[in-house]
């Protein structure tokens, strides 16, 4: 699996984001502006010792990004109001699960030009606006691996 985390903010999410995807063996795509240094000290902290055991890559920006997948990339954005709930796709392999900023989502031109796999996490209180991006990506990233079956567990 690959996650992207489209201009993250806050250096613990993007740790613990990067801690999961070691223990997932799920490829991480971070896409500039970041919200810190990717040497901050919190960034590491969350991100404990996996660094080492993440495949990861640093893209300038979502164009540079967008030119290098290949034909058949199949990206899902989640970000609230979409139309699916997350756990109702077929997820496959080598999807993209993309995510954005902590204070702002992501883009809603991005959001509207893939309008068919925007998908959601049920919310069940009206006064909560968001779950934590760490946890999101959890949350989906999970169910892609479940629908595989957790192919390459140990």
């Amino acid at each position: 699996m690959n996650i992207v985390l489209v201009e993250p903010e806050i250096p613990p999410n993007t740790g613990n984001v990067a801690r999961l995807c070691a223990a997932t063996k799920s490829k991480l795509h971070l896409i500039e502006p970041f919200g810190f240094k990717l040497d901050d000290s919190q960034l590491k902290r969350a991100g404990m010792d996996y660094w080492q055991h993440v495949e990861w890559q640093r893209w300038a920006n979502w164009k540079a990004f967008e030119e290098q997948l290949p034909a058949d990339a199949l990206l899902w954005f989640v970000e609230s109001n979409g139309e699916k709930i997350y756990s109702e796709v077929k997820f496959s392999p080598d999807d993209y699960l993309v995510f954005g900023r902590e204070t702002a989502g992501l883009p809603k031109q991005l959001l509207e030009q893939h309008r068919e796999r925007w998908l959601r996490i049920p919310m069940f209180n009206e006064q909560s606006r968001s779950l934590n991006l760490s946890n999101c990506v959890a949350l989906v990233l999970f169910e892609a691996l479940r629908q595989q079956g957790f192919a390459g567990e140990i």
